[in-house]
């Protein structure tokens, strides 16, 4: 895996990591198709006239058709299904990498270890997949892309104490960028914002790759709005916008963003596009329904019918932004609380703490968010939007 594209990718486990930005499913309740052929096309997915991906998807089915039993080109477009899942939202693309993946897992080598662990973790399958890396790691101690991935999920679940050692892996392996990404983030989370920022800013200027460009510029986007420095912020959302490239996390976090500061109208001219992609379209109703636009009521209705598909699914991997959906789309505090609850059991993030205490204040029931004022408390996060809403549940009017 490229260094870059571990870069871009890491700590975002929405997969989450909001890869909780999942698009629209098939209808639930109809069985699942297997062809009787690989070569059997089932759909085309959506590309732009033009799109390089398209040519460079056809060229690695190619690379890997010719090499029959040979893993190496089967992996690295196993990876190309997951980057595209990732930076669109689709998890179609996951299924196809799972399906690769699939045909040599009794052939365990570290590199596919590494993508089969980033496909269980986009499954939020977290334990299976610090397996994977754990046994890639045993084959090559060097694999760095191991120990980002396992920072990552050190850093969702809150240990971290555990996401330091991943760290100081990097740095003992000279990823000074990865490292660096990887301890600006752990900072950030413990409260120590300043350093967090600078750490960052340090593996931005120690690189020239577009892809750790954007997510560096999107992470200190996100450390200066919580420190309050809201022009900062938008300037290094904006600097990474203008890499031109797909990416899922870098839009929510603008999205939210620009929803903070009250500019509904700028969400909807950013997301109109990206109507397919769950953790978009709940962003882009949000500001439709502020804006009172015609199409927010269609929009409500689709997130509606997609997490009501998954539930029926039995799949719990997008509960923040069903709780999201809930709180601020579906005035049902009670149901927002429950899904945010269940789902900061799972996830930690910063977040994620925020749904459960938005959804707690306005169900009126502290006690549900007693995971995330203990996590405030231990942790020393700065956020100051955070510490008003845990000041609203410590009030002596607070209930329950």
């Amino acid at each position: 895996m490229k260094s870059g594209q571990i870069t871009s990718l890491i700590l975002l486990c929405r997969c989450l990591l909001l890869g909780a930005l999942v698009a629209a499913l098939p209808q639930a309740g109809a069985a699942p198709y297997t062809p009787d052929d690989d070569a059997r096309v089932i759909e085309r997915l959506p590309f732009r006239p033009g799109d390089a991906n398209a040519r460079e998807l056809a060229e690695l089915r190619a690379a890997m058709a010719a090499a029959l039993g040979d893993p190496a080109p089967a992996l690295t477009l196993a990876q190309k299904y997951f980057d595209l899942a990732m930076a669109r939202g689709d998890p179609r693309y996951v299924g196809y990498a799972e399906a690769i993946v699939g045909r040599f897992s009794q052939q365990p080598s570290a590199p596919l270890l590494l993508v089969r662990g980033t496909l269980r973790q986009y499954r939020h399958d977290f334990a299976g997949a610090l397996d994977d890396y754990a046994a890639a790691v045993k084959l090559d101690p060097d694999l760095a892309g191991a120990h980002a991935w396992r920072g990552a999920i050190y850093l969702v679940q809150a240990d971290y104490p555990a996401a330091g050692k991943e760290c100081e892996a990097l740095r003992r392996l000279g990823r000074a960028v990865l490292h660096g990404g990887c301890a600006g983030l752990t900072l950030a989370y413990t409260g120590h914002l300043d350093q967090a920022y600078q750490t960052l800013q340090q593996a931005l200027a120690a690189t020239n790759d577009d892809d750790q460009r954007l997510w560096l510029h999107t992470r200190l986007g996100e450390v200066a709005a919580w420190q309050g420095q809201f022009a900062t912020a938008e300037r290094h959302y904006r600097q990474a916008l203008a890499l031109g490239r797909d990416d899922g996390y870098l839009l929510a976090a603008w999205g939210d963003f620009l929803l903070d500061r009250g500019r509904p109208a700028e969400v909807v001219k950013q997301l109109a596009a990206w109507e397919a992609s769950d953790g978009l379209l709940l962003r882009l109703a949000e500001a439709e329904t502020l804006l009172g636009l015609p199409a927010a009521a269609a929009h409500r209705q689709a997130l509606a019918d997609r997490f009501a598909a998954a539930g029926r699914r039995g799949d719990t991997t997008h509960r923040a932004e069903e709780a999201r959906f809930h709180l601020r789309l579906n005035g049902d505090a009670p149901m927002a609380v429950t899904l945010a609850a269940a789902n900061y059991a799972v996830q930690r993030e910063p977040r994620d703490a925020r749904v459960l205490l938005e959804a707690a204040v306005a169900a009126k029931a502290p006690g549900a968010a007693r995971p995330v004022l203990d996590w405030l408390q231990v942790s020393g996060f700065e956020d100051a939007g955070l510490r008003r809403l845990a000041g609203q549940l410590l009030q002596p009017g607070a209930t329950r």
